[in-house]
């Protein structure tokens, strides 16, 4: 059975602030609420700013045995990788490639989340939620290019150690929409670098494929998931729980099983409130379709 991962959303106070909670507390909420892992950001929250990166992992591996978790995702970016300044590009690799080793040395990590550079539409008047005219669509040559060579270099390092990384396929990044993310991953040409496939963030797009032909798009690329959902309003959006928005998720996980996919499977909190309430619903919802699967 897939492992199923826990988004550190779902137990955060605020952006990347765990409030009063703590790693040993987390990863112990986590494995009572059934999750097989927990996906945790590639930096400290700010309650351990103080921390060194290492130091924040072997908390979270000390925290992983505690409470019998078997698979801890991290996401590691590269935002640095169309910098045109050389030398800080440079840096930005090689800290990708020390994050990696670290998290499989001392977590045992094989999978995780990456974001490479967030590119902005150059035109003034086009509104930051026009999601379709960032990203992908407002990418140079350059962009894509200085983009695969920095993953290529990260995949060369990461493949000997078993390692797999996949993209999430987020607004404002060239691995925004699937057919993007498929050309950026077929350049790249690595069994270590794949996709993150996080269609909850998909169905913000105009025209976009169905979850079936999503799935196929990435076909054996597909590394990893993100599951959220949300309902259409007058004003776009609105994040729901797993089993109430437009996504289908029981045709979502049937196509998986077709496919055979393998990888871990991240359930993500797209909105507000209780989410540890949110969390226990959610897993509840997704383990029952897998259960009658």
């Amino acid at each position: 059975m897939n492992a199923t991962i826990m988004h550190i959303n779902y137990l955060e106070a605020g952006s990347n602030s765990y409030g009063t909670r703590t790693i040993d507390d987390i990863c112990k909420t986590a494995a009572e609420l059934g999750f097989d892992g927990i996906e945790f950001r590639g930096t400290p929250p700010k309650e351990l700013a103080d921390l060194s990166f290492r130091g924040y992992v072997e908390k979270i591996a000390t925290a992983k045995k505690k409470y019998g978790l078997t698979e801890i995702v991290f996401c590691i970016s590269m935002p640095q990788c169309t910098n045109p300044d050389v030398e800080a590009r440079e840096k930005g690799i090689v800290e990708a490639i020390e994050q990696a080793k670290i998290v499989n040395q001392i977590c045992g990590t094989t999978v995780c989340n990456t974001l490479a550079a967030p590119i902005k539409c150059p035109i003034p008047t086009v509104p930051p939620r026009a999601w379709e005219f960032h990203g992908s669509a407002a990418a140079e040559d350059e962009d894509w290019k200085l983009t695969a060579d920095a993953y290529q270099q990260l995949g060369a390092a990461v493949l000997p150690l078993g390692m797999k990384f996949g993209f999430e396929t987020h607004m404002r990044y060239l691995h925004d929409v699937p057919v993007a993310t498929k050309k950026l991953v077929d350049m790249i040409d690595s069994p270590a670098i794949g996709v993150n496939m996080d269609y909850g963030n998909t169905v913000y797009f105009p025209n976009c494929p169905s979850v079936t032909e999503t799935i196929d798009i990435y076909d054996d690329k597909l590394f990893y998931l993100h599951l959220k959902n949300s309902t259409v309003t007058g004003n776009g959006r609105l994040g729901t729980a797993l089993s109430e928005g437009t996504i289908n998720h029981r045709q979502y996980v049937t196509k998986l099983k077709q496919s055979g996919f393998t990888g871990p499977i991240g359930i993500e909190s797209s909105h507000g409130g209780d989410k540890e309430w949110f969390a226990k619903q959610d897993i509840g919802y997704f383990k029952s379709l897998v259960e009658t699967m």
